[in-house]
């Protein structure tokens, strides 16, 4: 994986887990994240025209990727209402990498011993950040392991979208449908009040990290493979299990954040097998 690859994709990894934390300590997850995407999608579009290039090639990865976008969003915001970050965080996004490089063995990449075992360690360390005993939390592991579908599913197809744009206006095509459609549900459903009190510079914050730490990803992307890049990503992991435990005050005990570093210790095996 080249430096460069790298050097985006972590610095990605710390701004993706600000700006989940950002938007789950808001009072409303849903009106929070609403403003976050439709901030992002404003203060970027500028640039997103001054730097247009987007080939007709790319509308279908836009349009998937946009749905796929949609589907994250809602099923982020149910959980960050229902479940501790520090559970629902390193179970999403520790299953995507896997997720990621088993839709790459299907498509004909090679799948090494190490990306294996990397795999069974993202496993085992789900597992205890789960929690093994009968009061785990089934419901937001769940929601977490749908949600690492999802970042799955987008990032196999912005690795062949943004073949074919550049990368923040492909961006911008991506979330400003989500943005729209997150708007368009507050105000069928009369909560377009609840939309403007969560405006403040904690979405703000979140809009400008969220934009950020996708456009790293997406050039991380045009520089290395789809699974080293979801796998450098995922060390959020350890940066969001520390933040839910001194930001937000959830209870992170000692399998918690040993299951933290283990799904982080198995992405990185996954990113050099």
């Amino acid at each position: 994986m080249p430096l460069s690859a790298f050097v985006l994709a972590l610095t990605a990894a710390v701004l993706h887990a600000g700006w989940n934390v950002l938007l789950a300590r808001a009072r409303d997850v849903l009106a929070a994240t609403t403003v976050a995407l439709g901030l992002s999608v404003l203060l970027f579009a500028p640039l997103a025209a001054a730097t247009w290039d987007v080939d007709a090639a790319a509308v279908p990865w836009i349009a998937a990727s946009a749905l796929l976008e949609i589907v994250y969003f809602v099923l982020l915001t149910t959980a960050y209402s229902r479940s501790d970050l520090s559970l629902v965080y390193p179970v999403a996004r520790g299953s995507a990498p896997v997720l990621v490089l088993a839709g790459a063995a299907i498509a004909g990449a090679t799948v090494g011993w190490g990306q294996a075992l990397g795999v069974l360690l993202v496993g085992g360390g789900i597992l205890l950040v789960r929690g093994v005993r009968g009061n785990a939390d089934a419901k937001g592991v769940v929601l977490a392991l749908a949600i690492g579908a999802a970042i799955a599913g987008y990032t196999l197809v912005d690795k062949e979208g943004v073949e074919h744009a550049a990368v923040i206006p492909y961006l911008e095509l991506v979330l400003a449908p989500a943005a729209v459609a997150a708007v368009a549900w507050h105000a069928w459903s009369g909560r377009l009040p609840t939309v403007r009190t969560e405006v403040g510079w904690a979405t703000a914050g979140a809009a400008v990290f969220a934009f950020a730490a996708y456009g790293f990803v997406l050039g991380a992307l045009t520089l290395a493979s789809a699974p080293a890049v979801a796998a450098v990503r995922e060390t959020s992991v350890l940066f969001a299990v520390a933040l839910g435990a001194f930001v937000l005050g959830e209870p992170v005990g000692r399998s918690r954040a040993s299951g933290a570093v283990l799904v982080v210790v198995g992405v990185a095996l996954v990113a050099l097998g």
